[in-house]
């Protein structure tokens, strides 16, 4: 599937910013289900210094600076992504043995993905993750098979309510309201996963809407989005990681885009900075993910 991306997002600022510095996470990733043909970044007012590199998780990241004053920034990252069917794996360990097996002993093989097994800034390990978990974990069962009921049960449990939270919702806090949205979602299956050992990581990106039945697709009426992956190890070394989408209740596919890899929302914000000045701002953010010919069409 060719797919194609404009993440468009503006800020408006009163009084004016007088100098600013961001960060941002809009290219996607190249992996083995999907391949950056083309990609653009346009940031406006044009700063004063801009450049790109790539983080301890593989993932690239923009960096501009602004310095001088302005009352407005726009970012548009406008990207060209062909993708393809992704075949789940057909089995997986007990989750208790991975779990096991992920705990560190002096002496044992080094796996990276266990850094994803710990806490992290957005995401604790608690005991109420992991009693909400546990219905699903029964000793000896297959982890895909349990992670795949964990999200099913999410996706039951929990009501998907737009600015019920923010992305400073503590997930402990999402866990007990039984609400929120992907990110929340996302971060609250990495809770439960991480609660019984298992490395789980968070992932950000894209998935493609569909309209209505005769309904035009609307520009910039869709949103990034979030899911999960959990980490499956093979029986004599590293593994492969499976995505979760608890949102949707399903395994992500080709019509998903994958942005960045990390911990939690905080290692692959959109966008962040710091700015001098702008104590009133406001932000729109529009997305627009279709069918590359359909936007040739539209266009």
């Amino acid at each position: 599937m060719l797919l194609h991306v404009i993440h468009e997002t503006a800020y408006d600022y009163a009084p004016m910013v007088r100098t600013a510095q961001h960060m941002a996470h809009l290219k996607p990733a190249t992996t083995a289900h999907q391949q950056l043909l083309s990609h653009r970044l346009t940031v406006s007012p044009r700063p004063a210094r801009q450049t790109e590199s790539v983080d301890v998780y593989g993932n690239t990241r923009s960096f501009f600076s602004l310095q001088f004053s302005h009352e407005w920034l726009r970012v548009e990252a406008e990207s060209l992504v062909s993708t393809s069917p992704i075949v789940p794996p057909e089995d997986s360990l007990p989750w208790d043995e991975v779990a096991e097996r992920t705990r560190y002993r002096r002496g044992t093989r080094y796996d990276a993905a266990a850094e994803f097994a710990f806490a992290s800034p957005y995401v604790p390990r608690d005991e109420a993750f992991a009693a909400y978990a546990q219905p699903a974990f029964a000793a000896g069962r297959p982890l895909l098979d349990a992670a795949r009921e964990l999200m099913h049960r999410i996706h039951a449990d929990f009501e998907y309510a737009p600015a019920t939270t923010d992305v400073n919702t503590p997930a402990l806090e999402a866990l007990e309201a039984r609400r929120g949205v992907c990110q929340d979602f996302a971060h609250i299956m990495l809770g439960c996963l991480r609660s019984l050992g298992l490395p789980a990581r968070y992932v950000s990106g894209y998935l493609l809407t569909e309209p209505a039945p005769g309904k035009p697709r609307l520009v910039g009426c869709d949103a990034s989005h979030a899911w999960v992956a959990v980490y499956l190890p093979s029986a004599d070394g590293p593994g492969v990681w499976a995505d979760l989408d608890p949102t949707n209740d399903r395994a992500p596919g080709e019509d998903y885009v994958t942005l960045a890899i990390g911990r939690d929302y905080s290692d692959v914000s959109p966008m962040r900075g710091v700015i001098h000045g702008g104590a009133n701002h406001s932000l729109r953010v529009a997305v627009t993910v279709a069918p590359a010919q359909q936007m040739t069409n539209d266009e």
